[in-house]
């Protein structure tokens, strides 16, 4: 996927500032940044959610404004940060419009076997014929994490996918975005403030200020004092832990 020179403004307001970037494919790519870096709102455009003033955006060398709907649902997924579904069906019927671009709500057996195993890969088998309007908010994330899976797209974008996951969750989420970065090929495109989690887990880190690309990198070149300290604009402290670089800021 690549950017060139894209912008977003609201009202008078720049939320994207001439946005240069190309993110490998077949690669989790991590975006790392303070609040109001404009993260999401450049999820959002990558996902022709939010329509831009200028740039492009070029999908395996396509631009994404020429695709239609259908195709691009076919391509690319996108979870957004807030979610909010007032209706009474369960986690499977939840689960299940993550197909309807390949099916149309004609679920054939390949979609339910998709399904199944999306629900089954968020530990949620137990749970798949209950009102999700009876879970909790990691439950409930947890399936919403299965919808995305389960659309099965070669890139995936997640804008903070691990909020209401406790400890346990959230390891095994990213553990099973990196299975499908290293075995199934998809690339994962995500949103994180917990740096650590990126630190451990991305491939590459893009790190955004302001509403502009502050550093991109692979991560062990973004894991530095001299980076995050000004982009978060306190100080953090680097150490290693069996090969691994941890940062330090309470």
């Amino acid at each position: 996927m690549k950017i060139e020179g894209l912008s977003k403004s609201f009202g008078k307001k720049t939320i994207l500032d001439e946005i240069d970037l190309t993110i490998k494919k077949g690669k989790l790519t991590a975006f790392i940044g303070p609040n109001g870096a404009g993260k999401s709102t450049l999820l959002a455009t990558m996902s022709r959610l939010i329509q831009t003033e200028t740039g492009h955006i070029y999908l395996d060398g396509k631009d994404l404004k020429s695709f239609k709907s259908r195709d691009l649902a076919q391509q690319l997924s996108i979870l957004k940060q807030m979610n909010h579904l007032n209706m009474n069906i369960t986690i499977f019927e939840l689960v299940a419009f993550a197909r309807f671009p390949y099916s149309k709500g004609n679920l054939t057996p390949t979609d339910k076997e998709k399904i199944n195993l999306s629900i089954a890969q968020l530990g949620l088998t137990e749970l798949a014929e209950e009102n999700i309007q009876n879970l909790s908010g990691g439950q409930l994330q947890r399936a919403y994490i299965a919808m995305i899976l389960a659309q099965d797209t070669d890139y995936i974008l997640l804008d903070e996918p691990l909020n209401n996951l406790d400890m346990n969750f959230a390891v095994q989420m990213m553990q099973l975005l990196t299975k499908l970065v290293t075995e199934f090929g998809k690339t994962v495109i995500i949103v994180l403030h917990d740096i650590n989690f990126a630190a451990s887990f991305a491939d590459e880190i893009v790190a955004m200020k302001s509403g502009k690309i502050f550093a991109h990198d692979q991560t062990d070149q973004i894991i530095h004092e001299h980076i995050l300290n000004p982009l978060y604009e306190m100080s953090v402290r680097i150490k290693e832990i069996e090969g691994k670089k941890f940062c330090l800021y309470f």
